[in-house]
């Protein structure tokens, strides 16, 4: 199938670019603002599993950051 600019498969290669850039930003957006909340508004008496420690909460943020990233179109 020939796409608007008449190479053959470029609207795939695409496709798979922004799904890839997405991944990167929700993994970045997510980690920092997981981060942040681990710095600004965690738990400092170290009973909350997810807010206590700096790297949960940064994976945390991360996944849930590449999770919203990838559900729109």
């Amino acid at each position: 199938m020939v796409g608007h600019s008449g190479k053959r498969g470029s609207h795939g290669l695409n496709m798979k670019r922004t799904m890839i850039l997405r991944l990167f930003l929700g993994i970045l957006v997510g980690g920092g603002l997981g981060f942040a909340y681990y710095k600004f508004i965690g738990c400092s008496s170290g009973t909350c599993p997810l807010t206590s420690n700096p790297i949960i909460s940064t994976i945390y943020g991360a996944v849930l950051g590449v999770l919203l990233a990838t559900s729109f179109r």
